[in-house]
């Protein structure tokens, strides 16, 4: 060893060994650096090993970093995370970090200088850039739409089951089924109004409401007359039995739903709807839409559906008393009310939204209307058929009619 500090290595003493390590440092013959600390402890670099064991419990040892220690007292630190073999008990996923909440519809995610990539802030879209998120609206919409189909395909399922019993043969079993049918397909057709407009949805969606929704009511009004004719029927040398069964209730549901199917048609031959962009309404949105392509044809089929509802209105609140067993009048005059009241408030909502909202207003107003009768015409009777079954009898009938 070379003479450090004017020292003779023989002459040395121990107690000076320490200052002089120090101040030791060089490269050694596989040109590490080697160096000492403060201490005068050898200030060697470390390999980071990765134990990889096999199944048949033999195992290897990879290396997969260093450590290496630096001329400027600092540490090298490397690592290479392709190398390494993590066992499979080891499944858990790295963190996401997230600094703030997600951008809403209109706003983008801009960097945020001298912090982590996952800290942003929510700036305005710039001119000639558009937002497209899908919004969780629909999928509510949706989803009560299904679950009002579900229950009335249960509600059809109960009245089929007791197609025998005396509620449901009262007032034409047939036209029951037939209302129960349309009020499902009622729910369901509120579905074509979800989702990106398209030339087969925008044709449908409309035409396929107004014919539906006109056999239900058609159904209403077929009942409340069976009503009012069988009560007549029943009047000493009345010549209304003749009219009394299902030739006059069907006829009359033909013709309702025949009218409303001609406008529907005349509506698809002239102006039929279409998807369009609606780009001047609302100054920091396009809407796309289904456009009505004649918004007279439109109201027709909802004028002639709202006639038909006042017919049915009227006819049943002029039926409410009539003496006659399971009498329905009453109960559809509280539908038709519900109907009524929902679609009266639905033409000032409509005409006063635009966009998403628009649309979700005549959903609502689907799924209310016909949620409507479903539960005033035939929850009543859904009770005494699972509650009241002693109610449901002929001997129950013979003795209200005595």
């Amino acid at each position: 060893m070379a003479d450090r500090g004017g020292l003779d290595p023989p002459q040395l003493q121990p107690w000076q060994l320490p200052s002089i390590l120090r101040s030791i440092s060089f490269n050694n013959s596989a040109g590490d650096f080697v160096s000492f600390d403060e201490n005068g402890e050898l200030a060697a670099g470390f390999d980071v090993l990765n134990w990889v064991t096999f199944p048949n419990q033999t195992f290897v040892r990879v290396k997969v970093g260093k450590i290496e220690p630096q001329e400027s007292h600092d540490v090298d630190f490397s690592m290479d995370e392709e190398v390494i073999k993590w066992h499979k008990t080891f499944n858990q996923v790295l963190p996401l970090g997230l600094c703030n909440d997600r951008c809403q519809p209109g706003y983008s995610r801009k960097k945020k200088e001298g912090l982590p990539f996952c800290c942003y802030d929510c700036a305005s879209c710039p001119d000639g850039m558009i937002s497209n998120q899908t919004e969780p609206l629909g999928f509510a919409l949706a989803a009560l739409a299904l679950l009002f189909a579900l229950v009335t395909s249960l509600v059809l399922g109960v009245f089929s089951r007791n197609g025998d019993t005396p509620i449901v043969k009262a007032n034409n079993r047939d036209l029951t089924y037939t209302l129960l049918l349309a009020l499902l397909l009622c729910f369901l057709c509120s579905l074509l109004f979800i989702g990106q407009p398209h030339p087969v949805s925008c044709s449908l969606r409309q035409t396929a409401f107004g014919i539906i929704f006109s056999i239900a009511v058609s159904c209403v009004l077929a009942k409340t007359i069976t009503v009012v004719l069988a009560f007549m029927a029943t009047k000493p040398g009345s010549r209304m039995r003749k009219w009394v069964g299902k030739s006059l209730a069907n006829s009359l549901l033909l013709a309702c739903c025949s009218l409303q199917a001609t406008i529907c048609a005349v509506w698809l031959c002239t102006a039929p709807p279409f998807p369009d962009v609606d780009m001047n309404s609302l100054a920091e949105e396009i809407i796309v839409e289904c456009n009505e392509g004649s918004a007279t044809m439109f109201y027709c089929v909802l004028g002639y559906l709202g006639f038909l509802a006042i017919v049915s209105f009227t006819v049943a609140f002029l039926a409410r008393k009539l003496p006659d067993s399971f009498n329905e009048a009453k109960f559809i005059t509280f539908s038709m009310l519900v109907f009524c009241s929902v679609w009266l408030s639905f033409v000032p909502s409509y005409l006063s939204t635009k966009g998403k909202q628009m649309v979700a207003v005549e959903i609502f107003c689907i799924l209310a209307s016909s949620a409507g009768l479903l539960a005033c015409i035939f929850f009543p009777k859904l009770y005494i058929i699972l509650l009241r079954p002693d109610l449901n009898s002929k001997d129950h009938l013979i003795r209200r009619s005595k």
